[in-house]
């Protein structure tokens, strides 16, 4: 039997965790001091220890400090607040296995318990400790992370609920929060977790062919339609399908996604044979289904249909405790891909991406990470490979393409500048446009796009060409 010793100035938390390790097979014993702590573990032997960062003795560094004099190879998670992140990485840095941030969540507190006792059999455990924040050590196996934040907590809360049911579901939340990640969550908690899991965009599917898409068509039925081909209803058989924006949908294509989820019954497009099928359906939209309905966007029949339950997916903005766990796990990732050895983030860096709004969301933060690793040779990514409006626009030219206004006047009225042509005249006018807008709704990319009645991708280009041509001269 493994046994945990807890070091906790709080005692009702001492017993309520004593308690429940103790149910989940662990032996465990107490101290309410840093001091004490150490005493015990230096009498005893101790598998694991979780200490919690702020004691009324000394902090968590001083005790971490201790312990691996008693014995270099101490396994240590530490507890914290999110006030203390930056210090429990730091703590980490000099050997501690990993974190915890509170409010504490019983499983998340026996998976690390349990990933550090399976570290310790099979690597040296000082190692294992730096592992999380010295991106070239790190090995994930999981294909996304789960962050710890309480928003977080309590939409997994809900994916655990709905998971093993045949329910709908509906997931609302901003471009860029993991909608997919959540869906595929429900799909591998489910009973159909053995069978095909298929995501679709419907913001990508043509009006002519959206049908086709989702259910099929036969030979001839349309021009084009060279032979008989399956839809995604028919691959995604006995699993899960997942329609994104499903808002975009045309109308009448909903009319018949009705049938499918009543009936689960439908036709190829030509063809007059019905088909069944055995499909849990999971939507996604960033605009509410009911104020579309109301807007004659989207079928009220089919709205109802699908709310059988519904999750909201939080930004990240109002998950700011999950940054720091994301960051690290993006730039691990990254160096696995890159083939580098990268040191996590300086201090700056860090509480840039805490003060930052990430309108782009968890999908934005993965990005500017992967950049920035890319840019990097060694070391600590500092704020220099960081994309400008993070830091605000204000930077040395190789991240701020926008000079101040007057090192735009004196670029332009110097003799000795390279005289600028009509072309990049009025491409630089046009981007200087683009800037003033994204300030204005604070780089939400979005609304930046739809204020310049342009779509996204082509707001990105003009901006890429810009930067790209700028680094260049």
């Amino acid at each position: 039997m493994k046994k945990i010793l807890i070091i906790d100035d709080d005692m009702d938390m001492c017993k309520l965790l004593s308690h429940f390790l103790q149910r989940k097979g662990f032996e465990t014993d107490t101290a309410y001091t840093g001091n004490k702590g150490l005493a015990k573990f230096k009498e005893e032997s101790f598998d694991v220890v979780l200490c919690d960062f702020r004691l009324g003795d000394m902090d968590g560094v001083k005790v971490l400090t201790g312990l691996r004099e008693i014995n270099p190879s101490a396994l240590v998670i530490i507890i914290t607040g999110y006030s203390d992140i930056k210090m429990a990485v730091e703590v980490m840095r000099q050997g501690a296995f990993d974190y915890i941030t509170k409010p504490l969540i019983p499983e998340e507190v026996i998976n690390v318990i349990n990933k550090g006792l399976a570290a310790a059999g099979t690597s040296d455990k000082k190692e294992a400790g730096s592992s999380r924040i010295a991106s070239k050590n790190i090995s994930f196996n999981e294909e996304y992370l789960v962050g710890g934040a309480p928003r977080t907590a309590e939409m997994y809360k809900q994916v655990e609920l709905v998971a093993p049911t045949p329910y709908s579901v509906i997931l609302y939340g901003e471009s860029g929060t993991g909608k997919e990640v959540i869906a595929k969550t429900i799909h591998q908690s489910s009973n159909r977790k053995d069978k095909p899991f298929m995501a679709v965009d419907c913001g990508t599917l043509s009006r002519e062919l959206a049908a086709s898409e989702l259910f099929g068509h036969v030979k001839g039925s349309f021009t084009g339609a060279l032979a008989d081909k399956e839809g995604f209803f028919e691959a995604a058989n006995g699993g899960t399908l997942f329609l994104d924006e499903v808002v975009n949908l045309p109308l009448d294509v909903q009319a018949t996604l009705l049938r499918v989820v009543q009936e689960r019954k439908f036709k190829r497009v030509g063809s007059n044979k019905d088909q069944t099928t055995d499909v849990r359906v999971i939507v996604a939209s960033n605009e509410n289904l009911q104020e579309a309905y109301r807007k004659g966007k989207f079928r009220e029949d089919l709205y109802h249909r699908f709310n059988e339950f519904s999750i909201t997916i939080p930004p990240l903005r109002m998950r700011q405790e999950d940054i720091i766990p994301f960051s690290e796990f993006f730039l691990a990732k990254a160096c696995s891909e890159l083939g580098k050895q990268l040191d996590g983030f300086d201090e700056e860096s860090m509480q840039l991406f805490l003060n930052y709004s990430w309108p782009g969301n968890l999908r934005e933060f993965r990005n500017v990470i992967r950049r920035a690793a890319l840019l990097s040779s060694s070391g600590k990514i500092t704020s220099n490979v960081l994309p400008w409006e993070i830091i605000g626009g204000v930077t040395d030219k190789t991240t701020n393409p926008i000079s101040s206004e007057n090192e735009q006047a004196a670029s332009t009225t110097n003799v000795n500048a390279s005289p600028l042509g009509l072309k990049d005249a009025a491409s630089h006018a046009e981007y200087q446009a683009i800037m003033e807008v994204l300030k204005e709704v604070k780089f939400n990319k979005t609304k930046a796009a739809a204020r310049l009645n342009i779509d996204r991708k082509t707001l990105y280009n003009k901006i890429r060409y810009f930067e790209e041509n700028n680094q260049k001269a």
